[in-house]
C-alpha cells in the first residue's frame, strides 16, 4: 500500500512570513488581524483584515515579475520555495537580484507535480486594471492581466520557477480549494505517481470588490478588528477576510525514507463531497458525510480521532452547521474531542486557510501541542464542542481538518502521526 507523507511546509500568513514564524505566533495566541491598510476603506462597514506584514516579494521574484503577477502568485512562489527547501529538495538563494536554485535532487524536481488551489485568483490585479480603465477610458489594459490572474497561474508559475515538468493543475473550489489541492495530491501519489507533489493554497483577496461582495452577502464581521474573528462565540457576526499562502510537499513514504528527509506526518484519508443544496448556506448533513468519507478512506473509526481542526470561520450559520456535522459523526464524544479554530488568529485566508490548517495540524500531532482559539469570551451553547482556548499539550495520533466552501463544496483530510 502506498502511504503519503508530508516532507516540507512553507507559508506566508498574517501571523508570519515563514511557516515557523506562523506556528510560533499561533502557539502564543497572537492575532494577525488589524485594520485594513491595503486599500482605501472609506465608506465600508467592514474594517478588519488579516494582512501580511513586511512581506517582500523581491526575495523570490524580479521587479518585472512582481509587476506582472497578482499577489496571490507572489505568495504561492514564496511558500513553494520555502516548502521545497524545507523538504530538502533544493537550496534557494538570491544573488544580484536574481532568485537562484541549487538542485539537490534535479531528476526528482523535474518530474514532480504541482497542485495549487485558489478561490479568488488574481482578483486584486483585475480590480486594479478596471479602476485604471474607469478613471481613464483611453487607458490600455495590461497585456498581463489575463495570464497573471487565472487560477492556474499559481501552479504554472511555481512549475516554471522550480523547473517542474510533471503533472500541473490549478483548483478553484471556493474556501475548500487548498484542502482539495492537498487531497488531490494525496490521491495522485496513492494512485502511483512516483515523484513529490507541491500542493496547497494561495490567496490575495484584500480589495474593495471582495469586501463589498462578501460583506453585502452577510459573510463579513462588522466588529472592531481586535475581536472580529471569534469562532463559536455567542456574539460572532462573520469572518475576517485575509491573505496568504501555504504549500506542502507530499511524497510516498518509502521514497521519503530513502531520501532521509524529515517527515511531519501522514495524510491518511480524504473526503470530498457536495451538499447539492444552496449557493451560500451550508448543510450539516453534507459536511458530516464528507467527514465520514475521509474517515472511511483512512479506515479509522470516529472514536480514534484525537483532535479536530475546525473550519471555524466565525459566521453564525457556518459554526453552527459544523458543530451539528461533528456531533452527527462523533455522537457523545463530540463534546470531548479537543477542537480549535486557527481563523480566530489568522482570519479567513480562503484557499490558503485550509492548507495552513492542515500544516498546523501536522505540527500539533508532531509536537503534541494544540494552538488556541482566541476571542472566545462566551461560547454559543449550541456550539457545544470542546474548543481549546489556551495552548495545550495533547497527545494526538489521528486528527481531522475540515474545510467547507460556498456552493456546498466540502473537503476533509485525516492526518496521522508517523510511527517510525
Amino acid at each position: 500500500m502506498r502511504r503519503v507523507v508530508v516532507t516540507g511546509i512553507g507559508a506566508v500568513s498574517p501571523l508570519g512570513n515563514t511557516f515557523i514564524d506562523t506556528w510560533e505566533s499561533a502557539l502564543k495566541g497572537i492575532s494577525g488581524i488589524g485594520e485594513i491598510s491595503k486599500f482605501d476603506s472609506i465608506g465600508l462597514k467592514w474594517k478588519a483584515a488579516g494582512e501580511l506584514k513586511d512581506f517582500n516579494p523581491n526575495k523570490y521574484l524580479s521587479l518585472k515579475e512582481i509587476n506582472r503577477l497578482d499577489p496571490f502568485i507572489h505568495y504561492a512562489i514564496a511558500s513553494s520555495y520555502m516548502a521545497a527547501e524545507d523538504a530538502g529538495l533544493l537550496k534557494f538563494f538570491k544573488k544580484n537580484d536574481e532568485a537562484l536554485i541549487e538542485y539537490l535532487y534535479p531528476e526528482i524536481i523535474k518530474n514532480g507535480a504541482v497542485v495549487i488551489g485558489s478561490s479568488r485568483g488574481g482578483i486584486t490585479y483585475i480590480e486594479r486594471e478596471i479602476r485604471k480603465l474607469c478613471r481613464n477610458k483611453k487607458y490600455s489594459v495590461s497585456p498581463y492581466v489575463m495570464p497573471s490572474t487565472t487560477i492556474s497561474m499559481a501552479s504554472s508559475y511555481v512549475s516554471q520557477k522550480l523547473g517542474i515538468k510533471g503533472y500541473c493543475i490549478g483548483i478553484s473550489n471556493a474556501c475548500a480549494s487548498g484542502t482539495n489541492a492537498i487531497g488531490e495530491a494525496y490521491r495522485l501519489i496513492k494512485a502511483g505517481y512516483e515523484y513529490p507533489v507541491i500542493c496547497g493554497g494561495a490567496e490575495a483577496p484584500l480589495c474593495r470588490i471582495c469586501y463589498e461582495g462578501y460583506g453585502n452577502a452577510g459573510a463579513l464581521s462588522k466588529s472592531e478588528y481586535n475581536e472580529a474573528s471569534r469562532p463559536f462565540d455567542k456574539k460572532r457576526d462573520g469572518f475576517v477576510l485575509s491573505e496568504g499562502a501555504c504549500i506542502l510537499v507530499l511524497e510516498e513514504y518509502k521514497d521519503a525514507i530513502k531520501r532521509g528527509c524529515k517527515i511531519y506526518g501522514e495524510i491518511a484519508g480524504y473526503g470530498n463531497r457536495s451538499d447539492a443544496y444552496h449557493q451560500t448556506k451550508p448543510l450539516f448533513t453534507g459536511e458530516a458525510e464528507t467527514i465520514r468519507s475521509a474517515l472511511n478512506d483512512a479506515n479509522i473509526r470516529p472514536n480514534e480521532i484525537d483532535f479536530i481542526n475546525t473550519h471555524g470561520t466565525s459566521t453564525p450559520l457556518g459554526d453552527l452547521s459544523e458543530t451539528k456535522a461533528i456531533r452527527l459523526v462523533f455522537g457523545d464524544i463530540a463534546s470531548i474531542i479537543p477542537a480549535t479554530s486557527l481563523k480566530s488568529m489568522t482570519g479567513h485566508m480562503l484557499a490558503a486557510s485550509g492548507a495552513l490548517e492542515i500544516a498546523m495540524t501536522l505540527m500539533s500531532i508532531k509536537h503534541s501541542i494544540v494552538t488556541p482559539t482566541i476571542n472566545l469570551k462566551e461560547k454559543d451553547p449550541e456550539c457545544d464542542l470542546n474548543i481549546v482556548t489556551e495552548t495545550k499539550k495533547i497527545n494526538i495520533k489521528n486528527a481531522i481538518s475540515n474545510s467547507f466552501g460556498f456552493g456546498g463544496v466540502n473537503a476533509v483530510l485525516v492526518i496521522r502521526k508517523i510511527d517510525f
